[in-house]
């Protein structure tokens, strides 16, 4: 399995290193980028401003609860764009209401995943989605 892209969309910082370092534990190396709020996100997914040259990811793990754009928009953004719509989204949020869970699926969210509070039990979700999304599933291709 060859290292893949991944986008984190996420302004915890906290979270962030939590995320990071379940990824370093997983046998395949992979390439953790960082946006820090919405807009961030959306420039970097379409190469505009500072990204430019960047490479696509090959997933997104996306939090809604982020300044300057939400994670809602910029799940719409990734989805209703040609040019990134085929890019797998994870929700990846400490919301758990019913109102977040259903708009993220109607957005075309590949999957919703609740942050656990407990650091173990964030681990084991971080965990989950490298045994899931890196081992099992086949990504579409980068265009």
């Amino acid at each position: 399995m060859k290292p893949i892209h991944i986008l984190l969309v996420e302004d915890n910082e906290g979270d962030i290193f939590m995320i990071r370092e379940a990824f370093e534990d997983f046998k395949i190396k992979n390439k953790i980028s960082v946006a820090n709020d919405g807009k961030e996100a959306i420039d970097f997914l379409l190469k505009e401003n500072k990204y430019k040259e960047i490479e696509e990811p090959d997933l997104v793990i996306l939090d809604i609860n982020l300044p300057k754009k939400s994670g809602h928009e910029v799940l719409k953004s990734i989805k209703e764009n040609p040019k990134t719509q085929h890019i797998p989204v994870i929700m990846l949020s400490t919301s758990s209401s019913e109102k977040d869970i259903t708009l993220s699926y109607q957005n075309r969210a590949n999957c919703f995943i609740t942050k656990p509070v407990e650091a173990d039990e964030f681990m084991k979700a971080i965990t989950s989605i490298e045994e899931f999304w890196l081992s099992i599933v086949s990504l579409p291709p980068i265009k």
